[in-house]
Parts: C-alpha cells; sequence; structure tokens
C-alpha cells in the first residue's frame, strides 16, 4: 500500500473510530467534527486533542500534497521507530504520533497539531547518527507539544472560520435531523488549507523555535541520545551557510542557526554526563 495512503488512513482511522469525538451542536445542526474544531480554533476556543487531531490530520494532508512521501518501507520504518521511541518521552506520549521522509531534497523538517512529524530527505543525508535525527524529531516534537501551530494560526487570525460557517449554515438547508451540508466542511477545509500554506511558508515565531530547541535537548536526552548531536547538527547548517539553495526555506522560516546555538549554549542539559547513544552505524544502514 502506498505509504501516504497508510498514513491518511491511519489518521482517519484515528479520527473515526473514537466514540468520544463528537461534533458541536448549534441549534439543530450537528456540525462536524473538524469543522467544530475550526470553530473552536477560529474562535480562541478551548480545544482538546481530539479537536488537534482533527485539525492536524487536515494540515499534515497538506504538506504531504506539497511533498510525496518517500518510497523506502524501511526507511520510513525506522524514522518512526526512533520517532516513536522519543515522543514516549514526551510529555503527551498518547497522541497518535505519526513520522513521514519527505521525498524532497531541501533540508527541512515539520510538524503539525496531533502529533504529525516530517523530515526531509536532504535533511536525513546531511545528519551522520541517530542521536543527531533524534534530536531533529524531539524539536518537532516539542512544537506539538507546545501547540505551536495552532497558536500561530490563532494569533494570526489566519482561519476566520466560524462566522463564515455559522453564516453559511444559517443561508442553506441543513438536515434538521443531525447532518451537516458537505460544503460547508468543504469551505472550512479550504479556509485551513490557505492558513496552513501561508503558516509553513511564513514560519513559526523565533521564540516558538527557540523553545522547540531548549526544550527538545532535554527530550532527546531523557531518551537517551546525547543532546550535542543537536548542537552538532546546527554547527552543520550554519556551515552549510545560506549560499545552499536547499537551506532557502529553512532558514526563511528559523532564527540562524548561528542564533540558535548561543540560545542553547547554557543549557543545563549539556553538562550532563551521560551515558548517551549516537547509533551511527544503525543510522548509517537504514539512511544511506
Amino acid at each position: 500500500m502506498n505509504l501516504r495512503l497508510v498514513i491518511l488512513t491511519a489518521a482517519a482511522i484515528t479520527l473515526t473510530g473514537c466514540g468520544a469525538l463528537k461534533g458541536m451542536q448549534i441549534g439543530d445542526v450537528k456540525l462536524d467534527p473538524f469543522v467544530s474544531a475550526a470553530e473552536k480554533l477560529s474562535n480562541s476556543g478551548e480545544m482538546n486533542e481530539l479537536d488537534e487531531i482533527a485539525l492536524g490530520g487536515h494540515m499534515a494532508g497538506t504538506l504531504l500534497g506539497a511533498s510525496a512521501l518517500d518510497p523506502d518501507v524501511n526507511l520510513q520504518r525506522y524514522v518512526n521507530q526512533v520517532g516513536r521511541w522519543v515522543s514516549l518521552q514526551s510529555p503527551r506520549p498518547g497522541l497518535p504520533w505519526k513520522f513521514g521522509v519527505l521525498k524532497d531534497e531541501t533540508v527541512n523538517a515539520f510538524a503539525a497539531p496531533g502529533g504529525y512529524v516530517f523530515v526531509t530527505r536532504g535533511l536525513l543525508r546531511k545528519l551522520d547518527s541517530e542521536a543527531e535525527l533524534a534530536g531533529v524529531l524531539a524539536h518537532e516534537v516539542q512544537h506539538v507539544n507546545h501547540r505551536h501551530h495552532l497558536k500561530a494560526v490563532q494569533k494570526n487570525n489566519q482561519l476566520g472560520a466560524a462566522t463564515d460557517v455559522l453564516g453559511y449554515l444559517g443561508e442553506r438547508q441543513i438536515n434538521k435531523s443531525g447532518g451537516q451540508h458537505a460544503d460547508a466542511k468543504g469551505a472550512v477545509a479550504d479556509k485551513l488549507l490557505g492558513a496552513t500554506k501561508a503558516l509553513y511558508a511564513r514560519g513559526l515565531d523565533k521564540d516558538d523555535e527557540y523553545e522547540a530547541d531548549k526544550d527538545g535537548i532535554v527530550l532527546m536526552a531523557q531518551a537517551g541520545y546525547d543532546p550535542y548531536a543537536f548542537v552538532s547538527v546546527l554547527q552543520k547548517l550554519e556551515a552549510l551557510g545560506s549560499e545552499d539553495s536547499s537551506l532557502a526555506l529553512l532558514l526563511q522560516t528559523h532564527p540562524r542557526p548561528a542564533d540558535r546555538l548561543k540560545a542553547i549554549a547554557n543549557a543545563k542539559v549539556l553538562n550532563n554526563a551521560g551515558p548517551f547513544a549516537e547509533n551511527e552505524a544503525r543510522f548509517s544502514k537504514a539512511v544511506r
């Protein structure tokens, strides 16, 4: 089965198979869980993990629409194993974490709410050990844990779905038994698509990136990996420099690697004695 289909199908099963995932009621109209989650997001309402998963699945689909998953099944399995182990040490181990490698030669990594994390093939080619991979994944896992992407959409008022959806429901004929006109969900999905593209093109706030770096090296150490491996990743990115076109989007959406290195220079976890794992041989076998 196509790996992209596997991830998206797994997401769909997670959403539809959970009895607690129920839509919001507006009068006689029951909103689709995704629409109700978008309504909460646009109005800065309180969101639970099921709301995050509903929105995150659509945001992850946008990333997959821009870049396909790498067809190497063994590589995908390996990255998922490393990522799942790291995520199990995080404050939110119960999220349905899913990790994927994008068939893209640019150097980058992405996360989406609900536990979706992607790294590019181009970034993997720059790494030399499993510990470095764990550092990259831990950074993205912490973006999810801190709900950085959801907060960014709210802060920039990028979705604005609630007013439009409620107005739409008032103008259209709705099945009063609890159904919803299918076009309403499509309209919200289109809005989220545009907001997602804008967010990933612009990037998160610098403070969010620094927070993910700081908490990411703590998380990777808790998973048994040398936190200095992430320092090594940032040093490699700094050495490549802005003249490397494969780093264009990453440098556009993140602080300079040198600035990120300064921000974590005094982190207490870097003074830990270990022992820590590097696992260069296992990484080389899976990635090369």
